[in-house]
């Protein structure tokens, strides 16, 4: 099968995916609300490097098991310049530390703890090695752009979104 069958396929099948989905559509049903996340966090990304902010949505997708925020922020992070090498190994950072800087470790640690905070709460050995590598305002838009991947994870978990779609686009 050429690259293009695969393509089209695939474009086919998201298509049939979308039209066969059954739960509201969040934008639509609580406008306010949608955009209040919208606003939350587009201020939560405020002076962070866009790569550690796709790299957190990303790994919190990942635990999530959110196929459609997983597939919109590896694609956004590649039209940033992200390698294929790094969004590879997001998934196992701990075994693959060399592909990641100290400070990205430290917010991927963290968002770990954070995003299954019912697991183990926040451990203090975490929270203290993201304190190291951020300053208070960074910390805590590190904090804040975490909540609200969860939050959108959970959004498109509930809804049902359909990888491959992206509604930022409509």
């Amino acid at each position: 099968m050429t690259t293009n069958t695969t393509a089209s396929a695939a474009t086919a099948a998201i298509a049939a995916a979308e039209a066969g989905r059954t739960r509201l559509d969040f934008a639509k049903s609580a406008p306010k609300v949608f955009r209040a996340l919208i606003g939350f966090d587009a201020a939560a990304r405020e002076g962070l490097d866009p790569a550690l902010v796709e790299l957190v949505q990303i790994r919190s997708s990942y635990l999530n098991h959110c196929a459609y925020c997983l597939h919109m922020h590896t694609n956004d992070a590649r039209k940033a310049g992200e390698s294929e090498d790094r969004l590879h190994m997001v998934a196992v950072w701990r075994e693959a530390r060399h592909f990641f800087t100290p400070k990205e470790q430290a917010a991927l640690a963290l968002t770990e703890a954070v995003t299954l905070v019912a697991d183990a709460g926040v451990p203090d050995d975490v929270y203290a090695e993201a304190a190291a590598h951020f300053d208070e305002e960074e910390l805590a838009h590190v904090l804040a752009l975490i909540l609200t991947i969860n939050t959108w994870n959970r959004v498109a978990l509930a809804t049902g979104k359909v990888a491959g779609t992206d509604e930022r686009r409509r």
